[in-house]
């Protein structure tokens, strides 16, 4: 089953192009990763792909065109943004941030809500140990976590990752990966952005490389992970 899909999907600020006639398509269980350099419009198409900037072209998602809903629709139909800035609420607590992440699901009973919470705890240990602790206290490892977490607690169909291991330490970035590697093992798909390539590639399903708005090199990860262009631009190895 396809769950997203774009055809020829480009997205500009004013009347400079930032994404050019971008196609993907994605299965559901998987995770597909974009790499690329600074500026390449990573973060624009997902961005486009959640509402917040008009596009052009086609983008389905669950086998309906995007454009059909508002933001806030996309969200009920499971389609979830981590942005790069996280967006927690700094002064909020860690259980407040988490439960604000099931608002799109105030009608389910409280029950449900609960247990959701209890696996977030279970999955994200340092969360249930800091549970009444303010956000904005939080590491920089925490704070992703919660980001994390609170996506999670709207139950998503499609988590879309913008730069998650930004600005962590090494020992960090490799749990979070583990994480990401982890829900793919309870069926949430995931799209990933990342300058991270190894890291990226190493978790993925499927790549592609966006240069300067438009795709360059696609295929299996794994593939992608010995492509000799990919090694010396984005691997820092050697292609001989």
């Amino acid at each position: 089953m396809t769950l997203l899909s774009t055809q020829n999907l480009s997205v500009g600020y004013g009347k400079i192009a930032a994404v050019r006639e971008l196609s993907i398509a994605m299965g559901a269980g998987k995770i597909v990763t974009i790499i690329g350099p600074n500026g390449a419009g990573k973060s624009t198409f997902l961005k486009a792909l959640m509402g917040l900037m008009p596009y052009q072209g086609r983008a389905e998602f669950m086998g309906e065109p995007l454009d059909r809903h508002d933001i806030q629709a996309r969200v009920r139909r499971g389609l979830i943004l981590v942005p790069e800035t996280r967006e927690l609420f700094a002064q909020m607590s860690v259980s407040d941030n988490l439960e604000l992440g099931a608002f799109s699901r105030r009608a389910d009973a409280s029950a449900a809500i609960r247990k959701d919470l209890e696996r977030v705890y279970t999955l994200f240990p340092r969360l249930a140990e800091r549970r009444k602790q303010a956000a904005g206290t939080l590491s920089g490892g925490e704070r992703q976590m919660l980001a994390l977490g609170r996506a999670l607690m709207a139950q998503p169909r499609l988590l879309m990752l913008d730069e998650p291991s930004l600005g962590l330490a090494p020992i960090i970035v490799r749990e979070i990966f583990r994480i990401i590697a982890q829900l793919r093992e309870m069926n949430v798909s995931i799209l990933l952005i990342e300058q991270n390539a190894r890291a990226a590639l190493q978790t993925a399903d499927y790549g592609y490389v966006l240069e300067t708005g438009e795709i360059v090199l696609s295929g299996p990860a794994a593939e992608l992970l010995n492509d000799p262009r990919v090694m010396q631009t984005y691997l820092g190895a050697s292609a001989s």
